[in-house]
């Protein structure tokens, strides 16, 4: 039903900035909650960040609070991460989801995503 896919990934040197992008197919995105995971070489796929429907609330993981922004744009089906200061532990693939379940609370388990983007690989050197 819902097709994601990330792009603006690359290299780029610590204390440097980057902008995902996440393109979300169908008429019906404003309907989903949406998120960014990552996953570094050997580790499990961790939480990043989150927005809700209307964009009004969003939530960080610790590692990444103050450095990255998470936001979206339902008029063009788009969602984005804003990824500055970067440090080298930063460096994984970066996933977008989007959760159909309708949530009170912040979405943070990968489970109650129900759609996964291709990812796209976020290099950081020093």
């Amino acid at each position: 039903q819902v097709q994601l896919v990330e792009s603006g990934g690359g290299l780029v040197q610590a204390g440097g900035s980057l902008r995902l992008s996440c393109a979300a197919s169908g008429r019906t995105f404003s309907s989903y909650t949406m998120g960014w995971f990552r996953q570094a070489p050997g580790k499990e796929r961790e939480f990043v960040a989150t927005i809700s429907r209307s964009g009004s609330t969003t939530q960080y993981a610790d590692s990444v609070k103050g450095r990255f922004t998470i936001s979206r744009d339902n008029a063009e089906n788009t969602v984005y991460l804003q990824m500055s200061n970067l440090k080298a532990e930063d460096t994984a693939v970066y996933y977008c989801a989007a959760a159909a379940g309708f949530y009170i609370r912040p979405v943070r388990r990968q489970e109650q995503y129900d759609y996964w983007g291709q990812g796209t690989q976020v290099t950081v050197s020093s």
